[in-house]
């Protein structure tokens, strides 16, 4: 669709369609024009050669009448000498000597010219005055397709005599047996090709005639659109400025005289959508208004609100793991000396693996709770030896939960790297991995260099696909609500590897998942 943006574009797009349309008319008329002549022109050279057709061919019809009529009239009177010297004199005088298109030749079956009107008196031999040496070629033709019944016309192109030009000729031949003759009479059909001329003229006029026309009209059509164009203009600047000065004056008086300097119905009811818009809006200032007397105010309530319950929150957390330290250390006390009195009871096992797993939530919690007020200083760290520590401290757990380690860790890795942060990592992901793989299944630990300036650690379990890799180290997201956990884990884990430059690879699948981190070995930088 055509957009229009002002009423010169208007005015310019209405042009080039009369334009369009107009030329459109205008080759419409002329090929159904032309197509029109095209059928006359072969309807014409198919009655003018159809007519040559027929009067050639009766007139040898009549000529062979004569011949076979005389013959069979004077035979027995005459010799056949004197009866064929009798027939040619007969038809030089009947055959019109002044009509060029036309003419009568006879030959034998041998090729040999017996009578042409047209050639000098002492007859000399008709292949002389041949234009190409095809003549003698078209010549036997006619002898041969003269001895069929009915006998045959033949289309070729022949010298005319007068002119000494090539011209077109239809000729119709036909055998007289008993004489052993071939009747020819032919016809040029250079007549046609002025008509033909004649009709190329008068269809050139036509279509002059039609381009004129056309072309008034278009004109006329592209005046009467700039008419339309200047005058109505004009009426619509009016109109427009009118409803600019109406809705001005009902902006800032509230009356509406100038509604009534408005012409067109149209723009009224656009400056009466206008007056409500107005009105609308007004009603709308003064609710917004109100509102805003009370939002700020509402606002300041409730930011202080949200403050003060973060803050609560804050210290709830802060004092929930204040408390959670001194009973947790109580339990670990205590199964120290149970392990001492019933060294191997299961009952006691259980009790360590539980105050294990309150351990490192406590944990967790209280790095979240410090992490942004604490400088966590780097030192060199035997990664493989803290590793096994930190296995060690999980694989009771492990045990409980029908799983078992299976590590491969290469000896003395070390890394620049704060204790309690690489705690943080080791810790989290052998707690997800116990809490999410299939029973019965094998978590598998790995430990060495990777190129020359990395190091890569990578837990691999047994468990279900990760649904949404984006979103699993976001905070207090979980994917199995059902296992427990605060979602906190995993999100701890990336802030600290994003602060530590600690690259962080996810693979999924139905069958295993696997969590890769690779370290510098040096990095210095200080979170």
């Amino acid at each position: 669709m055509i957009k229009a943006k002002s009423l010169y574009h208007l005015i310019l797009y209405s042009i080039i369609f009369i334009i369009v349309l107009t030329s459109s008319f205008a080759f419409i008329i002329i090929s159904n024009t032309f197509n029109e002549f095209q059928e006359k022109i072969k309807l014409l050279e198919h009655n003018y050669t159809k007519k040559q057709k027929d009067l050639i061919k009766l007139d040898i019809k009549k000529t062979i009448e004569f011949i076979h009529t005389y013959n069979i009239k004077y035979k027995d009177t005459k010799s056949k000498k004197e009866l064929k010297e009798y027939i040619l004199h007969s038809i030089e005088l009947i055959h019109n000597k002044n009509n060029i298109n036309t003419s009568i030749y006879i030959y034998d079956f041998n090729s040999k010219l017996i009578y042409a009107p047209k050639l000098t008196k002492n007859k000399e031999n008709i292949f002389s005055k041949f234009p190409n040496s095809n003549s003698k070629i078209i010549i036997n033709k006619l002898i041969d397709i003269s001895r069929k019944n009915d006998g045959e016309f033949l289309k070729y192109h022949w010298k005319q005599n007068t002119s000494n030009t090539i011209l077109e000729k239809i000729s119709y031949s036909l055998s007289y047996d008993l004489w052993e003759w071939t009747i020819i009479a032919d016809v040029y059909l250079d007549e046609m090709d002025k008509l033909l001329i004649k009709k190329e003229k008068e269809y050139d006029e036509k279509i002059s005639n039609y381009i004129l026309q056309i072309l008034s009209l278009t004109v006329m059509l592209i005046l009467y659109s700039l008419f339309l164009y200047r005058n109505i203009t004009i009426l619509i600047v009016n109109d427009v400025k009118a409803i600019g000065n109406y809705f001005k004056e009902y902006q800032k008086t509230g009356t509406n005289n100038s509604f009534n300097k408005i012409k067109f119905g149209e723009f009224k009811v656009v400056a009466n959508f206008g007056k409500d818009m107005f009105i609308n809006i007004k009603d709308k200032n003064n609710i917004l208004k109100d509102l805003n007397k009370h939002l700020e105010d509402k606002v300041t309530e409730k930011t202080q609100e949200l403050t003060n319950l973060i803050h609560s929150q804050k210290q709830f957390l802060k004092n929930s793991v204040h408390e959670i330290n001194t009973p947790l250390s109580i339990i670990q006390t205590n199964i120290d000396l149970l392990r001492r009195h019933i060294p191997n009871n299961k009952y006691v096992t259980n009790i360590e693996n539980g105050s294990k797993i309150i351990q490192n939530i406590y944990d967790s919690l209280s790095f979240l709770i410090k992490k942004d007020k604490v400088i966590y200083l780097k030192e060199y760290i035997n990664f493989s030896s803290y590793l096994k520590e930190r296995i060690d401290f999980f694989q009771e757990i492990a045990k409980a939960n029908l799983l078992n380690f299976e590590f491969e860790i290469n000896e003395d890795i070390y890394i620049k790297f704060n204790i309690i942060q690489l705690q943080r990592i080791i810790d989290n992901n052998l707690s997800n991995a116990i809490k999410y793989s299939n029973a019965k299944s094998t978590i598998y630990i790995h430990l060495n260099y990777y190129k020359k300036d990395r190091v890569e650690f990578y837990v691999k379990t047994s468990s279900s696909k990760i649904k949404s890799k984006e979103e699993i180290f976001n905070g207090y997201y979980r994917e199995n609500s059902s296992r427990g956990g605060f979602g906190l884990g995993l999100k701890i884990v990336k802030d600290i590897c994003d602060k530590n430059f600690v690259t962080i690879t996810l693979y999924s699948s139905k069958k295993e998942t696997k969590f890769i981190y690779r370290f510098k070995i040096n990095e210095n930088i200080v979170t």
